[in-house]
């Protein structure tokens, strides 16, 4: 990408996002300061936005400007990396209600923009099935939802180290009720497995520490946030990473660990089955099971041939996946799709 092409708009975002970082800012106040910030991103957009055939916005940014865009004969993709707003709502205000833990629901606002978006775009654009099957249930047609499952970066994601002699169960992400971290820890205490360790890298959220206590284990290391050369490095020496969310549009570390020819375990609402194979290049299981996801723990433990045998086919399946030039080899053709669709002289394709 030639830099001079990239445009910014940095206005009410950029001192977001410095004030997130700072930790001054309230949560009510970061709410208003996010609504504000794709108000306006949408507005200058939708004001500037160049002649073009297909115009694509990341989900709660596109309302105004996909309409200018589709008044210009442009047709509107809405990008949603997780799943329909208001399941990704329900399933989290039910999860931490279980738990008895506060939590903070999407505004209903930002719920009714996005559910708008929806509405209006030509196509919606998510990274999995599971992702899909949201918007189906929440009544989009399934004939203006696309999946197309994210790339990996195979030239900084490969095998860097040997495995670690012991068994050592890797996690990368948020501490938090959305990516299963509970779960995790019950995992792992069920599964008892001599000499085994818990690899936590990823940053702590509000509940972490009474998740920590709640469900406390041994053997845990918190690594709290790496940089991505220590990433991998933990991926390379891992028996396995595993990603127990509950909710989640399509996880990156999946395909991540893969490159490093490790092993993933995954619940069934990651994208992890649009990504590799139940029992070849790792297990893939129902969320919220925790006894299930113990025994695939114990299974790779006990069966080092097993082991082996996913190891290899991991990278093995991270080749076939390829990078970010295969998605995009997945998304030009419905690209051309739509703009031929609208009449558009589409060359080259």
């Amino acid at each position: 990408m030639r830099p001079e092409l990239l445009l910014t708009y940095p206005w009410i975002q950029t001192p977001f996002e410095i004030l997130q970082r700072l930790r001054v800012l309230s949560i009510s106040n970061g709410m208003k300061m996010a609504w504000l910030a794709k108000k306006a991103i949408d507005h200058h957009i939708s004001r500037t936005m160049p002649s073009c055939h297909i115009y694509m916005a990341l989900s709660g940014i596109g309302l105004k400007s996909g309409k200018a865009a589709q008044e210009r004969g442009t047709a509107y993709i809405c990008v949603r990396s997780a799943s329909h707003i208001a399941s990704q709502n329900e399933l989290l205000q039910e999860e931490y209600g279980m738990l008895g833990l506060p939590f903070i629901p999407t505004e209903q606002r930002m719920i009714d923009r996005e559910e708008e978006e929806y509405a209006q775009a030509d196509i919606v654009l998510v990274p999995g099935s599971f992702a899909r099957q949201s918007f189906i249930e929440k009544g989009i047609d399934p004939a203006r939802i696309r999946d197309i499952p994210f790339g990996v970066p195979l030239s900084s994601f490969k095998r860097t180290c040997e495995r670690d002699s012991q068994f050592c169960i890797l996690f990368v992400g948020n501490l938090g009720v959305r990516k299963g971290f509970h779960y995790l820890l019950q995992a792992f205490k069920k599964a008892n497995i001599p000499g085994a360790t818990l690899r936590i890298v990823g940053n702590q959220q509000p509940e972490t520490k009474a998740l920590l206590e709640r469900y406390p284990v041994d053997n845990v290391e918190l690594l709290g946030p790496q940089f991505q050369p220590e990433v991998v490095n933990h991926m390379s020496r891992a028996s396995v990473l595993v990603l127990p969310s509950i909710e989640e549009g399509f996880g990156m570390v999946m395909s991540e660990a893969l490159a490093c020819g490790c092993p993933v375990i995954s619940s069934e609402s990651t994208g992890g089955q649009d990504l590799y194979t139940d029992g070849v290049e790792g297990f893939i299981y129902k969320a919220t099971d925790v006894d299930s996801l113990a025994e695939r723990f114990v299974q790779l433990h006990d069966d080092k041939t097993l082991l082996d045998s996913m190891s290899e086919n991991a990278a093995k399946k991270a080749q076939d996946i390829g990078g970010w030039d295969s998605y995009g080899d997945k998304l030009i053709p419905l690209c051309v799709s739509l703009a031929k669709e609208r009449g558009h002289d589409v060359y080259g394709d």
